[in-house]
């Protein structure tokens, strides 16, 4: 997979912008995993949830990929349901 496989077509402008970022962190692997559950999950995000995920995209992509492989904790500033959910998230199951 080399990047998106959603269109921003019809995402506010708020929305293409956290899609684009979920796609471009700097390293492969936070590319993939935010890029994917941003792909999956962006049109239906509320609010908070916007704003959970504009929060945890400013965590270090080592911090955050440690914390989602479970090497190490997320910092409590980053720590929330939306990143349990990020955690959790499997593309291609039902239900995401």
């Amino acid at each position: 997979m080399t990047g998106t496989t959603r269109s921003s077509g019809g995402l506010d402008d708020r929305r293409k912008r956290l899609l684009f970022r979920c796609w471009h962190r700097g390293t492969r692997e936070m590319d993939l995993i935010l890029g994917r559950f941003a792909d999956t999950t962006i049109a239906s995000l509320t609010d908070q949830e916007l704003a959970e995920l504009e929060q945890l995209i400013e965590a270090p992509d080592p911090d955050l990929y440690a914390a989602l492989s479970g090497d190490a904790l997320l910092a409590s500033q980053y720590a929330g349901p939306l990143f349990d959910r990020i955690k959790a998230f499997r593309p291609g199951e039902q239900g995401e």
